[in-house]
């Protein structure tokens, strides 16, 4: 291998590596907040979303990084990474895919879901992530793409039972609008064909 070809190799890691910096520092954030939620008299979860409510809405950007203990944001923490590095080397939307889903499925949660209730947990997020790279497969019919979403499929695609009501203290409500605004943001930030027809 030559002296370019090495130098080549180096920046293509090192530009992956700096990929895959934003999804770690935002699941190193919820770790962060789970151990300080953990002192004595306090009580983060609060700040969830609470449907309809005024208040509420601060939940919306603060609900992916609250938790129902540890164990709540371990079950979150693998399929987040996963999803999230795949989505982070695979297009160049990680910040728009995770903003975007973390604002419409948030209020899609504070509009429909039940009243005196509070949503919270990163897997809105995780459903997001998930629907928009399977959708991304299908609509940029791109070979990487395509196989990327397949995968998804093949290891999560059970998780679509998630967003059927019916399991108590989920949120289904989150992994429902989590998941419509993945396929919804795909729609939208698709390539666009610029060939003349």
């Amino acid at each position: 291998m030559s002296r370019t070809d090495k130098l080549s190799v180096q920046k293509l890691r090192s530009s992956s590596v700096a990929k895959t910096i934003p999804i770690l520092a935002l699941v190193a954030l919820m770790w962060i907040e789970e151990v300080v939620d953990a002192l004595p008299n306090l009580n983060l979860d609060q700040y969830g979303i609470r449907p309809r409510q005024v208040e509420g809405l601060v939940g919306i950007p603060l609900a992916p990084f609250l938790h129902g203990g540890f164990g709540h944001l371990t079950t979150n923490t693998v399929p987040l990474i996963f999803l999230g590095v795949l989505l982070a080397l695979t297009t160049k939307r990680f910040w728009a895919v995770t903003l975007g889903v973390v604002l419409l499925g948030g209020l899609g949660t504070w509009l429909v879901a039940g009243s005196n209730t509070v949503h919270f947990g990163a897997s809105g997020v995780v459903y997001g992530y998930a629907a928009f790279l399977v959708a991304w497969g299908v609509l940029s019919r791109k070979l990487l793409s395509v196989l990327v979403g397949a995968v998804v499929v093949l290891l999560y695609g059970s998780i679509v039972f998630g967003v059927l009501p019916g399991q108590p203290g989920v949120s289904w409500e989150g992994h429902l609008f989590g998941a419509v605004a993945g396929v919804l943001l795909a729609f939208l930030l698709r390539p666009r064909d610029t060939t003349a027809s």
